[in-house]
């Protein structure tokens, strides 16, 4: 007990030396006396190991696995096994010269944590290490395609659950908010950690797309998922990823999508069948017909971020046309569905920034529609912390465009008044100065 207090209080104070032999009586003679071993252990070890060299580093690094193994077998319910052999995978990799380790036997051991226990294998660089090892495996010919393939979906599909995992979080808490409630102590901590995971994800999921790169492009997709499709066409598992897949590549010109779809659609109709074949009936020119499936899969669609993430995918598009109205249409459906997803208020912000020369009536009310712009851009930092610093950038250059404070004392108008827009933004702006 003495020794516990000792080596706790030195290590709560960053004295990890200190701490060391304290520490290792407590764990030498008492492995299960108090969890502190572990969790004060694993800061100890670190700190050794970064301050050491040669012989003496590896004997820390090999003793830091060696506590990991230790702390998930006392203490298997604090620590269980996704997140133990998460733990041991990243650190067997960051030291994977001094202890000598080949790809193979790193990619092994983050599947097995990725295999064994899926929910509690939740760390975004892990689930990024892991992917980039099997990327090196298939360079060096270690890694058949469609095996790379599979892993990216199953990482994809994993980041894409834990996205949603926080974003639930978010919108609870955000909607608690807005009510006018204070977050408790505890409320605030959920709200900074899922922020912090939204926004890790976030970036893992472009750069596992970067890595993927062009080993995944047409000329390799085509061929293999047509060599596969005779075998694989009842297995809606594999149609949908061949889909997904086909189309984030913009392969969608190939008749092998078309084809594909076509069989997803007879065998297993759902949501993302209708939003493709939305997509085949546009590439027919039947934009109405189009639109019709496009709505069919929303309404086909249960799941509320799903539903959000096809409303803000044809936002995206009508956005592209130039069609805002009809774009702004999908995004606030989105932000209804998903509120604390803010990209959404961004798009609405550029397009009403877009808009300024043709829904003003004259230069002061022209300019003023940037009051409007930055009105919606404020917004989606108020609602995602991840876009916090985007949204004051986009703010303070739509309110650099409007209306100074000399010209609102120049204008007939007075602070506090509000102005109509037209056009399709058909709302109205409250003249500020800035």
């Amino acid at each position: 007990m003495n020794n516990l207090s000792i080596f706790d209080s030195y290590a709560k104070n960053k004295k990890y030396d200190d701490a060391y032999e304290p520490w290792m009586a407590v764990r030498q003679e008492c492995p299960k006396f108090n969890r502190a071993i572990y969790v004060r252990g694993k800061a100890i070890l670190k700190h050794k190991i970064n301050n050491s060299t040669g012989a003496e580093k590896v004997a820390f690094i090999k003793d830091n696995l060696l506590l990991l193994d230790q702390y998930h077998e006392h203490y298997a319910s604090k620590y269980p096994k996704g997140k133990y052999l998460g733990e041991k995978a990243q650190l067997s990799y960051d030291f994977q010269k001094e202890l000598g380790l080949n790809h193979e036997q790193l990619y092994k051991m983050f599947d097995d944590g990725f295999t064994q226990d899926l929910p509690n294998f939740r760390n975004p660089k892990w689930l990024y290490t892991y992917f980039s090892l099997a990327v090196k495996l298939y360079d060096a010919k270690k890694m058949e395609p469609q095996a790379l393939f599979d892993k990216y979906d199953d990482v994809n599909d994993k980041i894409e659950a834990e996205i949603a995992k926080s974003s639930e979080t978010l919108n609870k808490l955000n909607a608690k908010e807005e009510g006018g409630q204070a977050l408790s102590k505890r409320e605030k901590s959920q709200k900074k950690s899922a922020t912090s995971y939204l926004t890790n994800f976030d970036k893992i999921s472009g750069s596992i797309d970067k890595l993927l790169g062009d080993r995944a492009n047409c000329e390799v997709l085509v061929p293999l998922y047509e060599k596969d499709f005779e075998n694989k066409k009842n297995d809606t598992k594999w149609l949908q990823r061949a889909i997904d897949k086909l189309y984030s590549k913009e392969c969608t010109d190939d008749p092998l999508f078309i084809k594909v779809v076509e069989q997803k659609n007879s065998i297993e109709p759902n949501a993302s069948t209708a939003y493709y074949i939305g997509i085949l009936k546009e590439k027919e020119g039947n934009p109405a017909e189009a639109e019709k499936y496009y709505k069919q899969s929303i309404e086909l669609e249960t799941d509320d971020l799903k539903k959000a993430k096809i409303n803000k995918r044809l936002g995206d598009k009508y956005y592209q046309r130039g069609s805002f109205g009809k774009a702004r249409s999908y995004y606030s459906k989105a932000l209804r569905l998903n509120p604390s997803d803010g990209s959404p208020h961004i798009k609405i912000a550029i397009m009403y920034a877009k808009s300024a020369n043709n829904c003003g009536t004259d230069q002061f009310t022209k300019r003023a529609v940037f009051w409007k712009a930055a009105e919606e851009a404020l917004k989606a930092g108020r609602v995602d912390p991840r876009l916090k610093k985007t949204s004051r950038q986009y703010a303070d250059n739509y309110i650099a465009k409007a209306p100074s404070k000399s010209d609102v004392f120049s204008s007939t108008y007075q602070k506090g008044d509000e102005i109509k827009i037209g056009c399709w933004i058909n709302s109205v702006v409250t003249v500020t100065t800035n």
